[in-house]
């Protein structure tokens, strides 16, 4: 039974969650991309003050740890990180892709052989993505993958697959089998509630000084196309 700030920070969608007791009070979000470090703060400011809360009343902060987008995923660390320190709150770190797969199962329709598989969009034609069955255990390791049409062909055969999250459309526009389910569904701190509120309850907490998050890739920086003379 907790009151937690949940910071999701790891896709192109900027999204803060105020949950009591794993249930969402206050949500803030915004698609808009590259925006993060402008929005969060307000955003915090906005979830806690719509519920009349202080962060000295906050129980735990909890935090999206990846994988995901290097300087976003950073962005929404350090400021987690910040107001643990202030207000001498514990840590929690909640899997970028155990989240979306939370909206996803309260959203989907399921079969109990379905896969549920997320992805979140890495650049080009590449992927973060991981395999959870239709109760939401994870059944394989995060991995980074090209998208191509053979993609899951093996798995595809066998049974069917929920698609979905900001890299899903890579493969929508290549899939070819019948067993590709594609639905809509986005990174927000919302899917983050409940499973924060169970790190809360089992005390799993992260070392505020040392906590990084899981990038998956190394940080490769991109020349700018802009003229600045």
């Amino acid at each position: 039974m907790a009151l937690l700030l949940c910071i999701e920070s790891s896709a192109e969608v900027c999204s803060v969650a105020l949950a009591r007791n794993g249930e969402v009070v206050a949500l803030r979000e915004s698609a808009v991309e590259r925006d993060h470090a402008k929005l969060l703060a307000p955003f915090i400011s906005g979830v806690l003050g719509e519920a009349g809360v202080a962060p000295s009343q906050l129980d735990a902060v909890a935090v999206s740890k990846g994988p995901g987008s290097y300087t976003s995923l950073r962005i929404g660390v350090s400021t987690a990180k910040g107001l643990c320190y202030g207000a001498g709150k514990p840590l929690i770190a909640v899997g970028s892709l155990h989240a979306l797969t939370a909206l996803a199962s309260a959203k989907a329709a399921l079969l109990p052989s379905d896969l549920l598989c997320p992805m979140l969009d890495a650049r080009r034609m590449e992927v973060y993505t991981a395999m959870f069955d239709a109760n939401g255990v994870q059944q394989t390791e995060v991995t980074a993958q090209v998208v191509s049409e053979s993609s899951f062909a093996e798995e595809l055969r066998a049974r069917r697959i929920v698609f979905f999250g900001s890299g899903a459309g890579k493969l929508r526009q290549v899939a070819q089998s019948p067993n590709a389910v594609f639905i809509e569904v986005q990174a927000s701190a919302s899917g983050m509630a409940q499973l924060a509120e169970q790190h809360f309850t089992q005390k799993c907490f992260e070392d505020v000084a040392y906590f990084e998050p899981f990038y998956l890739k190394d940080f490769v920086a991109i020349k700018s196309t802009k003229k600045l003379l």
